[in-house]
């Protein structure tokens, strides 16, 4: 059996197999057990686990219960889990973004083209009201987001390199959200091309200095409380 370049063989579908394009991939958590931890995501910082949203099982960070910057609890494993032999460097470079929540998707062993989808919802935050999408993490836990900060009404990429996080570039124009609503980001990556979409609208068109290559997973701020869901990631040739 062929691996997709993209994902490796959990993402092959009866097209891909058949040399068309692969399927997307859709990140389920609705069989998960509300209130644990989730086998979908791997949490690297912070808070996060399955919750019921109106009889939805949703992914949930929770920054009211982590205002110190710690590493989730389970860090150490879930950095074997997601870079093997490599996690020392990995946990090291954690601790320097420990303020920022993420947690990784699982099924996704390396994206480098195509789009990544997710619906958000803002539940609160006194500090920060963040939510949006992590992208080309490293195995020494440098890392890329678009997100979307709800203090600010904007879409920003950010880049997280050897400790120091660093403005990128802001959308086009603020867009207020309402909170305790579904929203959607989309991110699209061709190459070194990479654009930011948000509720369908594109905000975001940069050159980014080198190909994206690495796992992918959601991403938060502080004391940000922000549930996600439909994480999917649709893999394109370069």
């Amino acid at each position: 059996m062929l691996l997709c370049p993209f994902f490796g063989t959990s993402a092959l579908s009866q097209k891909s197999k058949a040399g068309g394009p692969p399927q997307s991939i859709h990140i389920d958590v609705t069989k998960e057990k509300v209130g644990r931890d989730s086998t979908k995501f791997l949490a690297v910082v912070g808070n996060w686990s399955v919750v019921d949203d109106g009889g939805t099982k949703v992914m949930a960070v929770d920054g009211r219960e982590w205002l110190r910057g710690n590493p989730s609890r389970s860090l150490a494993e879930n950095a074997r889990a997601i870079y093997g032999s490599k996690h020392e460097d990995f946990i090291d470079n954690v601790k320097a973004f420990a303020y920022f929540p993420y947690s990784v998707a699982n099924e996704i062993k390396d994206f480098q083209n195509g789009e990544i989808t997710v619906k958000f919802k803002m539940i609160s935050g006194k500090l920060d009201k963040c939510s949006g999408i992590l992208f080309n993490l490293k195995p020494n836990g440098d890392y890329l987001t678009v997100r979307f900060n709800g203090k600010e009404d904007n879409l920003v990429l950010w880049t997280f390199n050897k400790g120091v996080r660093k403005f990128v570039k802001k959308g086009t124009e603020n867009m207020p959200l309402e909170l305790e609503k579904w929203h959607e980001i989309k991110i699209a990556v061709h190459g070194v091309q990479l654009e930011g979409w948000l509720n369908g609208k594109k905000l975001l068109d940069y050159t980014l200095p080198e190909p994206v290559s690495g796992k992918v997973g959601l991403w938060s701020k502080t004391d940000s409380v922000s549930y996600f869901k439909d994480f999917t990631v649709t893999p394109m040739k370069s």
